[in-house]
C-alpha cells in the first residue's frame, strides 16, 4: 500500500479508501468479515491438524492475526509486516503447525489491493489513473519472497526437511500467494476503473451543463438583440410619423394621411418580428436561424429602412456594389440590422440633414458604412467603441458589434473624418 497524504484526521490505506462515507463504511465492513474469518480459519486449522496447544496458542494467535487486519485500514504496512512476525514467532516457537504465507492472507490482500493515489491536503486524489502507481503490490511482492525464503530455510536446516520435502511443503504455499496478490491486484484495478468512469460521467454532465448554458445564454443575447432592433426601430419611426401627422393634420390633411399610413406599416413589420420572436421562445426547438428567415429581413429591406428614414424627414440615400446574389441569410439578416440601428440611431440622436447607406458585396466578405453629417451627438446612440452609449444605453452599438463579432467580422463605430458619425462593419462571407 502507498503511503498516502491524507487530510487531519482522514485515513488512507486499504482496499476501498478514498470512495466517500459510503465506501468507508463498506471498507470497514469487509476488514471486519475479513478479521472474522482469519480467526476461525487459524483456529479451526489448529484444531484440525496442528499439534500445539489450542487455547494458549491458537486461540491468542488467531486473535492476535485478526487484530492486524482490522489494524490495516489504517497502517496497511505495518499491519502486514506484524502478521508475517507473528506468523514467524509462533511458528518458530512451536505455538503453531499450520501456514507460513496463508494466514496472513488478508493482510497480503489490503496492501496488494490498494491504488496507491496520492492526495493533496484535502484529501482529493491527484493525477489520473494512468498516474496512479500501485506502491502496495511491489511490497507485498517482496515481503512475500522473504517470508517464503525464511520458511524454507527454516524447513531445511530447523526442521531438517530435505530439499524436496521443504519445495513440497511450501510450494502450494508460494502458489497461494501468487494467485491472491494477482485477485488482490484484479480487484484494485476493476475498482479503479469503475472511479475513473464515474468521474467520466460526473465530467461529462458537467460539460453538458456548462454547454446548455452557454447556448442559453448566445440565445438570450440574440432574442435581445432583435428585441432591441425590432422595439427601437419602431418606436423612432411611428414616433417621427405620429410627429408629423400631428404637425400637418390642420393645414395638410393629405401629409398627415400618409405619415399615418407610414406608422401603420411600419407598425405592421414590427408585430410580424415580434410574432416571430415569440414563437421562438415558445418552441425550444426552433432552430436559431428562424428570425433570418423572415421576409423584409434581408439585403432587399435595405431599401424599405432607407425610404423610412426620407419619410421621417432625413435625406437618405444608398449606394451597393457588387452582387447580392451570393450573401448568405445569417450576413445578410445582419447587414439589415446594422443598417436599420444606424438609421434610427441617426434619426434620434445625429442631429444631423443627411445619411448615407454603402454596400460592398465582395466574393470573400459585406462591406458596410452608414454615415450620417450630425453634430456627433449620434454618438450618443454609439459612441467611439460605444463609449459614450448615454442617450441609447449602448445596446444598440453593443448589439451590433456582437452581431459582427458571432460571425467573425469587424466593427467600428466613432465620429466621422468630416464629422458626423459613422458605423463601420466588414462581415465575412463563408465560400
Amino acid at each position: 500500500m502507498s503511503e498516502e497524504r491524507v487530510p487531519r484526521g482522514g485515513r488512507s490505506g486499504g482496499a476501498g479508501a478514498g470512495g466517500g462515507p459510503a465506501a468507508t463504511r463498506a471498507a470497514g465492513a469487509v476488514r471486519v468479515a475479513a478479521a472474522a474469518v482469519t480467526a476461525v480459519a487459524v483456529v479451526t486449522a489448529e484444531a484440525l491438524a496442528g499439534e500445539g496447544p489450542l487455547l494458549v496458542g491458537a486461540v491468542p494467535y488467531a486473535l492476535g492475526l485478526a487484530a492486524l487486519v482490522l489494524a490495516a485500514g489504517r497502517w496497511p504496512r505495518a499491519a502486514l509486516l506484524a502478521s508475517v512476525q507473528t506468523v514467524i514467532a509462533f511458528r518458530s516457537a512451536g505455538m503453531s503447525d499450520v501456514g507460513w504465507i496463508w494466514p496472513a492472507s488478508a493482510a497480503y490482500f489490503l496492501v496488494a489491493a490498494g491504488d496507491g493515489a496520492v492526495r493533496d491536503e484535502a484529501g482529493k486524489r491527484l493525477g489520473p489513473l494512468s498516474r496512479r502507481v500501485p506502491r502496495g503490490l511491489p511490497f507485498a511482492v517482496a515481503v512475500g519472497v522473504l517470508q517464503v525464503v525464511f520458511a524454507a530455510n527454516w524447513e531445511r536446516y530447523v526442521a531438517g526437511l530435505d530439499g524436496r520435502e521443504a519445495v513440497a511443503a511450501l510450494g502450494a504455499e508460494a502458489l497461494w500467494l501468487a494467485l491472491l496478490l494477482a485477485a488482490a491486484t484484479a480487484w484494485r484495478n476493476g475498482r479503479n476503473w469503475r472511479r475513473e468512469e464515474a468521474a467520466g460521467r460526473e465530467r461529462a454532465a458537467r460539460e453538458r451543463a456548462a454547454e446548455a448554458r452557454l447556448r442559453a445564454e448566445a440565445e438570450r443575447l440574440r432574442i435581445a438583440r432583435e428585441l432591441h432592433d425590432v422595439v427601437a426601430h419602431t418606436l423612432t419611426v411611428v414616433g417621427v410619423q405620429l410627429r408629423v401627422a400631428v404637425e400637418a393634420l390642420d393645414d395638410e390633411p393629405a401629409e398627415a394621411r400618409a405619415a399615418l399610413r407610414t406608422a401603420q406599416e411600419v407598425r405592421a413589420t414590427a408585430v410580424a418580428d415580434l410574432r416571430a420572436l415569440i414563437g421562438v421562445l415558445r418552441d425550444p426547438g426552433e432552430e436559431p436561424g428562424a428570425m433570418e428567415l423572415a421576409p423584409g429581413r434581408g439585403l432587399d429591406g435595405v431599401g424599405d429602412l432607407v425610404e423610412g428614414v426620407r419619410a421621417a424627414g432625413l435625406q437618405a440615400g444608398v449606394e451597393t456594389e457588387g452582387d447580392p446574389a451570393g450573401v448568405p441569410a445569417p450576413v445578410a439578416l445582419a447587414v439589415y440590422r446594422i443598417v436599420q440601428e444606424s438609421l434610427t440611431n441617426a434619426v434620434r440622436h445625429s442631429g444631423g440633414t443627411r445619411v448615407d447607406v454603402r454596400l460592398r458585396y465582395g466574393s470573400d466578405a459585406v462591406r458596410v458604412e452608414i454615415a450620417d453629417d450630425g453634430t456627433g451627438a449620434g454618438a450618443g446612440a454609439g459612441g467611439e467603441d460605444g463609449a459614450g452609449a448615454r442617450a441609447g444605453g449602448g445596446h444598440g452599438v453593443a448589439g451590433m458589434r456582437e452581431r459582427v463579432s458571432v460571425l467573425g467580422g469587424e466593427f467600428a463605430s466613432g465620429s466621422g473624418e468630416h464629422g458626423g458619425h459613422t458605423v463601420r462593419a466588414v462581415i465575412p462571407v463563408p465560400s
